[in-house]
């Protein structure tokens, strides 16, 4: 009875420090950390547009110190606090940022000590990060890498060929159709504030051209790998199918890039809402003579500086502000915790997902037989790339809607929404993020780091287990529906050896373990299942000695587990969540977990801004802010709503 009433204790805590976050347009906004990069692509644009706007100066001031902040005693910037050794690409954007933004010059002990560092991993020519490597090559300070030198045509193939561009994953054409045009065009800019880092090129010590080495190397002569199954072999067979004189298609071909990134700018001005994806577009629309100060370029900007936030002090660039994910999450959490749906605070946040419920057929359609637009996208400004978390996430918090007596227009949302979701499923079972069958493999033997994971869009288990949770908790759906048994078998088929599932956006295979248990129980599979059994045992396996769960982000880089050797709030979370949502009454191992989590609400240390969003392996992680909040009010609900009293429920 002493842990039910502390559970209840933190729920009511939680809820009320959650209301009153809450914004006067009923969405919370929380911080998403994405690490320096994006700070550093900021400031390399402004100083490459030259502003001679003065609150551009303090910003650029702003995003150096909080930079500087977060180096490393031995020079480096990491992506994550258990990375080994530093990370190069990141110390080379963090160094380049901070040495063009003029608040930092290259005696300074901080950038010494980066130049030391970055030096001592093989210098600017070791990068192999693509975003690092584009933007260095179209600021001057590298030849483009000939491994991107991918035929500008390539985007003019239709659908109906072998590969076309749309065969992409959503993320991967919004970055890749301005880096083409870039190498095609050969582009680089300089200004009389471009810095010169030559110092970090180890090569020119040794009297060896950039790249002179190999294909996998900056402005390598060599010609890219084509790869198993002749992938760049196969897109030029499709060019040569094109009935136009050469000099013609390539015309063709830019004007069509210039098109595909003009049509899907967002009314704030960002390309798809991505920070990373706007930067490019920015130096692509310059490698088409477009001038600095052109109405699309300001308005890409002044869409960029909307992104920003402060979070513990710092000036950080979100590549996308998750306010409609985190307004959908904290909304459903709190009527799990017990906030009555009537409540202003539930209903405001209802009405803002409403309206940000997308109404029009986006690039998602090309591929859905009947396609009816419901989805929702992961921020406010996105209105035409709906994701399928954010859908289920969205339908989650407004369910009470659609009870009897609801507004027509509100149960048309509701089986809109849920529409899109069926409409979504892959044809072999599972759930993509954006896109329906976008998994042709071929693709991910383009020859640039980070294909394996961006340039197709699978279905994942996390994605399978929380749209089965959602259709199941929330639909009342079952494996007696074909189309549900078909999501269940994927997953079972899809598990790993030891009894975990690997999640894409997410750390890692905690995450996809929860998602996929917390699924299969929702849609009736019992505990005695194997895939169910092996999971839940595969997560006592890795329960800390603390009662908690902590994984590393090293485990998408290995493609295995790597414990993070201390627990954090959002994992130890979701594993409650999977046990709670599998045992009928709460065992030793569940008793140690809650007590863990307890006591973390009241730690505040690194564990709780550890990056448990995942982007790209080894490049990208995220860190919600919003995460050391909502996950553990989720579970703790659970726990209580599960196995004890509910009598003491926030108003």
């Amino acid at each position: 009875m002493r842990v039910m009433r502390e559970v209840a204790h933190a729920i009511q805590s939680l809820s009320e420090w959650l209301l009153g976050k809450q914004e006067k347009d009923g969405t919370w906004k929380f911080c998403y950390d994405n690490g320096i990069s994006t700070s550093a692509y900021l400031i390399i644009l402004l100083r490459t547009l030259e502003t001679e706007n003065p609150d551009d100066e303090a910003l650029i001031r702003r995003l150096h110190d909080s930079i500087v902040r977060t180096q490393q005693p031995d020079g480096s910037w990491k992506l994550y606090a258990d990375e080994s050794d530093g990370n190069l690409a990141a110390s080379v954007e963090a160094y380049y940022a901070l040495l063009f933004s003029g608040y930092s010059d290259d005696s300074s002990p901080s950038l010494a000590n980066a130049r030391a560092f970055i030096r001592s991993r093989g210098g600017i020519t070791g990068v192999t990060n693509v975003l690092t490597r584009v933007m260095l090559a179209a600021t001057g300070q590298i030849p483009w890498p000939a491994a991107y030198s991918v035929p500008l045509e390539f985007l003019l193939l239709p659908a109906s060929a072998p590969l076309s561009f749309f065969d992409l994953s959503a993320y991967a054409r919004v970055h890749l159709a301005p880096v083409l045009l870039m190498a095609d065009r050969n582009f680089s800019v300089r200004t009389s504030r471009t810095p010169d880092l030559s110092a970090l090129d180890v090569r020119r010590d040794e009297d060896r051209k950039i790249g002179a080495s190999s294909g996998s190397a900056p402005g390598s002569s060599a010609q890219p790998d084509r790869g198993p199954g002749g992938l760049l072999a196969a897109i030029q067979a499709g060019i040569s199918q094109l009935a136009a004189l050469p000099g013609q298609l390539h015309g063709s071909a830019v004007k069509k890039a210039e098109r595909f990134m003009l049509e899907r700018i967002e009314p704030d001005g960002t390309l798809y809402s991505y920070a990373s994806s706007t930067c490019l577009l920015v130096f692509a629309l310059l490698s088409l003579g477009y001038e600095r100060r052109h109405p699309t370029i300001a308005q890409a900007v002044k869409g960029l500086k909307a992104m920003l936030c402060v979070s513990e002090g710092r000036l950080l660039m979100q590549n996308a502000p998750p306010t409609v994910w985190d307004t959908a999450l904290i909304a459903h959490a709190l009527q799990e915790a017990g906030v009555r749906p009537e409540a202003p605070e539930i209903r405001k946040a209802a009405s803002y997902l409403l309206a940000k419920q997308q109404r029009k057929i986006g690039d998602w359609g090309r591929k859905v037989s009947h396609p009816v637009p419901g989805g929702w996208g992961f921020s406010l400004s996105n209105t035409r790339n709906p994701d399928v978390d954010d859908t289920t996430a969205a339908l989650r918090a407004v369910k009470f809607l659609r009870a009897e007596g609801a507004a027509a227009s509100v149960r048309e949302a509701w089986n809109r929404g849920l529409y899109w979701i069926m409409s979504m499923q892959n044809h072999d079972g599972g759930w993509a993020a954006f896109e329906k069958d976008t998994d042709d493999k071929l693709l991910t033997l383009l020859p640039m780091e980070g294909a394996k994971h961006a340039a197709i869009d699978p279905s994942t288990a996390d994605l399978t287990g929380r749209t089965l949770e959602f259709l199941g908790s929330t639909a009342g759906l079952d494996v007696k529906h074909d189309w549900i048994r078909r999501g269940a078998d994927w997953l079972a088929a899809n598990q790993e050896k030891d009894g975990s599932w690997y999640g894409r956006w997410g750390i890692c295979y905690l995450y996809g373990t929860w998602a996929a248990l917390t699924g299969l129980a929702a849609v009736g599979l019992t505990p005695s299942h194997p895939a169910v059994a092996k999971g839940v045992s595969w997560l006592l396996s890795v329960q800390n000695p603390d009662g908690g769960w902590g994984e590393s982000c090293r485990s998408d880089i290995s493609g295995r587990y790597k414990s993070l050797g201390a627990s954090t709030p959002s994992q130890t979370a979701w594993a409650l969540d999977a046990l709670i949502a599998v045992h009928p009454t709460p065992s030793a191992a569940i008793d140690r977990g809650i007590q863990r989590l307890l006591a973390a609400l009241g730690e505040r240390d690194w564990t709780s801004f550890y990056p448990t969003g995942a982007g790209l392996p080894g490049s990208f992680y995220n860190t919600y802010e919003s995460y050391r909040y909502i996950w553990p009010l989720l579970a703790l609900s659970h726990y209580r709503n599960k196995y004890g009293e509910k009598s003491v429920k926030p108003e």
